[in-house]
């Protein structure tokens, strides 16, 4: 798999710097559909929700710094998706085998 530079993501330096950080998932946009590979790593899965909040917060400042949005519009834009899906209740989890040479990257 290989991206554009655009779409490149690099870990940043203080994850890279602490032993003890932990990657809980990685996402793609693929065939037309969220594709993900995921770690509970929480003893609690509120506390992957906060995770979730987080990642809202932080994507809606990306949209504004990116494509010119508006911050708090980007931010309820995400909300009603994160909205919409959880109502729409049709989400299945597809579970595919991975490569032991594909693992990890």
């Amino acid at each position: 798999m290989s991206e554009p530079n655009e779409f490149a993501l690099s870990t940043p330096d203080s994850v890279a710097e602490d032993a003890e950080a932990v990657e809980i998932i990685r996402m793609w946009w693929s065939k037309g559909e969220p594709v993900m590979s995921v770690k509970p790593a929480f003893n609690d899965p509120a506390q992957f929700g906060q995770l979730l909040a987080i990642a809202a917060r932080h994507m809606a400042h990306g949209y504004a710094v990116r494509h010119g949005h508006n911050e708090k519009e980007a931010y309820n834009r995400i909300l009603q998706g994160l909205s919409d899906t959880i109502k729409a209740n049709n989400v299945q989890t597809v579970t595919e085998s991975v490569a032991p040479s594909r693992g990890v990257q």
